[in-house]
C-alpha cells in the first residue's frame, strides 16, 4: 500500500510569520554525561516533525527540555516567539518562577510513553481536572469539551470508566484527550506507542494523523517509521547528542545521506 503525505488544512505552516519552536545550541548534562551537545531545530506552525535515533540519542531529552521538564545548562528554546523557562537581561539568562514555567507549560501539551492516568478518577475526570485547575475553566464548559474530545479520540463511550478498565490504546487516547484540553498550541509526543502492544498502536495513530489534518504543531519522538513518511513534514535523525541528518521524510528515508543514518534506518525499516 502507498503511503501518502497527510494532506493539511489551508493557512498553518507556510503563512506562518515565525517559528513555533525555534532551539538555538541547546547542550544539556546529567552530571558529567553530555546528553545534547548543541541542538539547533526550527518547526513551523502546523508542522508535523519527527525524531528518530538509537536509544540515548538524546531525543527525549530534547523533547523534555523544550517545555522545561529538564533545565538547559546551555543555548535557548523559544515556542511561539516565548523564552522558555528564562527571562534574559543585559545578555544574561534569569530562570523564570516556577509560577511563570507553569503558565508557559500551559500551552504545551505532552503525551508520555506512559499513560500517568489518574487510576482513582473515570476518564472524564482525568480530562477535566486540569482545565478546572489550572484555566480556571467553568466545571460544566470543561465537561462539555471533555465529551468532545472524548468523541474525537474514539472513546465517547467512555466518560464514566476507570484508566484500569481501559487497554493500553485507549488509555493514551485519553492521555491525548487530556493534553487537548489545556488547548495547546504545540503538542509534543514522546514515542507514544512503545508501550502498547502492537495490535493498539494504530489506534493511536489514527489519533494523531487527525491531529496533522487539522493543522496542529506537533513534535514527535517515534520508531514508527512509517507514521513519519506519511505523516511528518520534517525528519531530524538524532545520535550521540546531536543532529546527524534532517530533511523531508521521505527523502531522508528512502536517501539518507549520512552513514549513521543509513545503518539506522537499515535495521528499523
Amino acid at each position: 500500500m502507498t503511503e501518502m503525505a497527510i494532506p493539511r488544512q489551508a493557512g498553518s505552516a507556510e503563512e506562518s510569520p515565525g517559528p513555533m519552536v525555534r532551539a538555538e545550541q541547546v547542550h544539556k548534562s546529567f552530571g558529567p554525561l553530555e546528553v545534547l551537545k548543541g541542538i539547533d531545530l526550527e518547526v513551523r506552525a502546523g508542522e508535523v516533525c519527527c525524531l528518530l535515533g538509537p536509544s540515548g540519542s538524546g531525543k527525549s531529552t530534547f523533547l523534555r527540555c523544550i517545555n522545561h521538564l529538564e533545565k538547559i545548562n546551555a543555548g535557548r528554546i523559544w515556542v511561539d516567539g516565548d523564552l522558555i523557562g528564562y527571562r534574559e537581561r543585559g545578555g544574561k539568562l534569569h530562570e523564570l518562577r516556577d509560577k511563570e514555567v507553569a503558565a508557559q507549560r500551559r500551552a504545551i501539551g505532552m503525551v508520555f510513553q506512559r499513560f500517568n492516568l489518574f487510576p482513582h478518577m473515570t476518564v472524564l475526570q482525568n480530562i477535566v481536572e486540569a482545565p478546572v485547575l489550572l484555566r480556571r475553566a467553568k466545571k460544566t464548559e470543561a465537561r462539555d469539551r471533555a465529551a468532545q474530545l472524548l468523541e474525537r479520540v474514539g472513546l465517547g463511550d467512555k466518560l464514566g470508566a476507570y484508566p484500569g478498565q481501559l487497554s493500553g490504546g485507549q488509555q493514551q487516547r485519553v492521555a491525548i484527550a487530556r493534553a487537548l484540553a489545556m488547548q495547546p498550541k504545540l503538542m509534543l509526543f514522546d514515542e507514544p506507542t512503545s508501550a502498547l502492544d502492537p495490535e493498539l498502536v494504530g489506534e493511536v495513530l489514527d489519533v494523531m494523523k487527525d491531529l496533522a489534518r487539522d493543522g496542529m504543531t506537533m513534535i514527535v519522538v517515534t520508531h514508527e517509521i512509517g507514521f513519519a513518511r506519511e505523516v511528518g513534514d520534517s525528519l531530524v535523525f538524532m545520535d550521540g547528542g546531536v543532529v546527524v541528518e534532517q530533511g523531508n521524510p521521505r527523502e531522508v528515508i528512502a536517501n539518507p545521506r549520512h552513514n549513521r543514518t543509513k545503518a539506522f534506518l537499515a535495521k528499523v525499516l
